[in-house]
């Protein structure tokens, strides 16, 4: 039986309140003094070159150090490889959930923002593009935030080359984790700052551009949060189904309401996966496989993100004004999306890092960031119980694919 520390909602979520807090009191200045609010734009823009300088050795030290340190998974791979594909197969339908609804109802529809810089949409027509997005000619282009896809796949394959050279590559991997752990201690030093640099910059926009933009986040409120219910409630009951038919499906609600809780108080999919164990050992779920999928899964699965990635793209074409009916683009977007939901979330501020790589793969304006953090941080607690919960149900269907038909009974013979 699993102890579930009590944990105060209000202290899980201390800091995203004063964030919120800080962008609200910022746009309530912005509107105050209007155009004279351009006085606060300088400590907004320390806080956006802080951030952008510490993001590469960020993202490279947290991948590179992570895959260095991977087990031998050999054993493991039929379920590792049933694992990722019902991963991507979730998150490819929650992004084309939401890229249907914010087709019917655009997030920014009457908005239309100039941040001085000109928009040039890459729609990667052309092969070489592809090559360009997920590679960079030299070295010191990969160390360019403009790059991040070219740096995530150097990254891993820094920290494949670590892991394979064995005992001679533990030097190194001591030093990847060890640059980890500075670049996170960086960024939190960072992130002391950040009320301040939000609240100028948000005083600094709301001041140029109106309320117009305020309109536009509830706008874009009131589609996620209902998509993210009915995704909830109707998705993972058809998984549930999927997994065992009625029985996987009353096993299923039954018992997920303790992690799904626990993710909503705490803020934290990671969080979440001791009382997701738990409620999949009520489930039947056999413990070789919820052990697996679950904790892996609380870093690399993240329907909720894929939801509110497609809504962070929608949100950005339509201030910009520009065509988000693309087919192209639409594919784009998903496949930006799947990336950001499977990959980018298991590594330390990967919110932020899939709002980064949005921006460079688009073309988007760097100032363009802060305004799709903030519905990063306006959508979280549904999303993370949507990951959360998603985990769980994902186990579901990974027993069924690894062990028959019987699995609920099998696993709940052996428990």
């Amino acid at each position: 039986m699993v102890n579930f520390p009590s944990v105060s909602v209000m202290k899980s979520y201390r800091f995203s309140i004063i964030l919120l807090l800080s962008v609200i009191f910022g746009a309530a200045i912005g509107l105050f003094l209007k155009k004279d609010a351009v006085m606060f734009k300088p400590l907004g823009d320390i806080f956006l070159n802080l951030l952008f300088t510490a993001i590469v050795p960020l993202v490279f030290f947290s991948i590179a150090s992570a895959v260095a340190v991977m087990p031998n998974v050999k054993r493991l791979g039929k379920i590792l490889s049933s694992m990722l594909l019902v991963f991507v197969l979730t998150g490819i339908i929650a992004s084309v959930i939401m890229m249907i609804c914010v087709q019917i109802y655009p997030p920014a529809m009457g908005v239309v923002i100039d941040l001085g810089a000109k928009v040039q949409i890459d729609h990667f027509k052309t092969s070489e593009q592809i090559v360009k997005a997920f590679t960079a000619p030299d070295f010191t282009e990969i160390l360019s935030k403009r790059n991040m896809l070219a740096l995530i796949v150097f990254s891993i394959l820094v920290g494949l080359g670590t892991a394979a050279a064995g005992d001679k590559g533990r030097t190194f991997s001591d030093f990847l984790a060890s640059g980890n752990e500075v670049m996170m201690k960086v960024i939190s030093f960072i992130m002391y700052y950040a009320p301040i640099g939000l609240c100028a910059y948000f005083a600094n926009f709301i001041g140029i551009y109106g309320a117009d933009l305020l309109n536009v986040y509830f706008r874009a409120m009131a589609l996620y949060y209902p998509v993210a219910i009915l995704y909830y409630v109707i998705a993972f009951s058809v998984y549930a189904y999927m997994a065992d038919k009625r029985q996987g499906v009353r096993n299923f609600w039954g018992n997920i309401m303790p992690p799904c809780l626990t993710a909503l108080a705490t803020g934290s999919s990671v969080a979440a996966i001791p009382s997701n164990l738990d409620a999949a050992n009520k489930i039947g779920i056999p413990k070789d496989i919820s052990e697996v999928v679950i904790p892996i899964g609380a870093t690399i699965h993240m329907d909720g993100s894929c939801l509110g990635s497609i809504l962070k793209i929608a949100f950005l074409f339509g201030i910009f004004n520009i065509s988000f009916s693309d087919p192209v683009t639409m594919l784009t977007a998903i496949g930006i999306a799947i990336l950001s939901g499977t990959v980018i979330t298991g590594i330390p501020s990967g919110g932020i890092i899939g709002e980064i790589l949005i921006i460079s793969l688009y073309g988007f304006p760097l100032e363009a960031l802060p305004i799709i953090s903030m519905i990063g941080a306006l959508i979280d607690p549904p999303a993370t119980m949507i990951n959360a919960v998603g985990d769980n149900v994902a186990s579901m269907m990974v027993a069924r694919m690894i062990n028959g038909k019987n699995w609920l009974n099998k696993g709940q013979a052996h428990g």
